[in-house]
């Protein structure tokens, strides 16, 4: 989606905040009143995206996660706790905070009967930037719709849309850049030229935030990942991290010999399972090694031709804290 040659408008911040981090929140809550009972759609959260990552806020549909990103853009207003972007109290400087992000909502909220480039150039003024100033056929290379800039709105894609959010969102040039489920309902072929778009935005410096709940979009493109469920953060942790933090590996054996069945004892007492015509045992790293089974394998009497190993994604993970 973005040209090799395309110069990105980058966040034009000269400073970064000495904490390293672009958002931190404390302690942030939520309580709205559902006919008269409190839902509590947020729990005391505490997040910490630290400058230059793509961070994946990851969680069930109803978990908090629009919640807190409208929080963040001032559409929600929190019940308490505290939360910082870009060192600016989103309290104590309403105007400047929110100057220092840039939201992509999930909803295609674009006037049909204006082009893109009068969509960007409307959203600038809106944000206060002078004329000269303005970056909007960068942008508009930036998100594929060069050719598409004089178009009313109206006439394009489903994906162009969603593309033109994007360049919406960055008009002012702000350090951090949300994503809220930026690939729901759309194809396979758009959500990997997204995808290489937000890769690209975050190689130019800016700090990317995602919402989403497809796990192999928090793997493909996060570095930091934090699990909310029911309003609750269950994890934070870099991916390899959180990844390491599902232990099991499992080890799948083709042998010479297929085994009796029942398994014997030998093999029982490893875990072993006789799946798909392989032997597959699963075993976790920080107490075992797919040496140690091998060795005991061929000591039950069965010879080896083919070795596979198969690690933990996200998805384990995920299921296993969600349950």
């Amino acid at each position: 989606m973005t040209s090799q040659n395309t110069v990105i408008p980058t966040a034009g911040f000269t400073y970064s905040p000495d904490s390293g981090l672009a958002i931190e929140a404390r302690n942030v809550n939520k309580i709205y009143d559902a006919g008269g009972r409190a839902h509590h759609a947020l729990k005391s959260i505490d997040v910490e995206v630290p400058i230059g990552c793509i961070f994946g806020l990851l969680g069930p549909n109803g978990a908090g996660k629009s919640t807190f990103i409208n929080i963040m853009a001032g559409t929600v207003v929190k019940t308490s706790g505290s939360i910082s972007i870009w060192e600016t109290d989103i309290d104590a400087n309403p105007r400047q905070s929110r100057a220092n992000i840039g939201i992509v909502p999930q909803e295609l909220n674009i006037d049909a009967f204006f082009t893109p480039r009068e969509t960007l150039d409307m959203m600038a003024g809106l944000f206060g930037v002078p004329k000269a100033e303005r970056h909007t056929d960068e942008i508009l290379e930036m998100v594929g719709l060069t050719e598409q800039a004089d178009f009313y709105s109206r006439r394009l894609s489903g994906g162009m849309r969603r593309r033109l959010l994007v360049g919406k969102a960055m008009v002012h040039r702000p350090p951090i850049l949300v994503l809220d489920e930026p690939t729901a309902g759309v194809d396979v072929a758009l959500r990997q030229r997204l995808w290489d778009s937000i890769k690209s935005l975050n190689q130019a410096g800016v700090t990317v935030v995602l919402t989403t709940h497809y796990l192999e979009e928090a793997e493909a493109l996060c570095d930091r990942i934090a699990i909310i469920n029911k309003g609750e953060i269950i994890a934070a942790k870099t991916k390899a991290d959180l990844l390491a933090s599902a232990g099991q590996k499992t080890l799948h054996l083709s042998l010479k010999t297929a085994p009796p069945l029942p398994l014997p004892d030998s093999l029982g007492t490893l875990g072993a399972q006789w799946r798909d015509g392989r032997l597959s045992i699963s075993f976790d790293p920080a107490t075992s090694n797919a040496v140690d089974i091998l060795h005991k394998v061929r000591l039950a009497g069965f010879e080896v031709s083919d070795i596979s190993t198969a690690e933990p994604d996200l998805e384990d993970v995920f299921l296993s804290l969600t349950k």
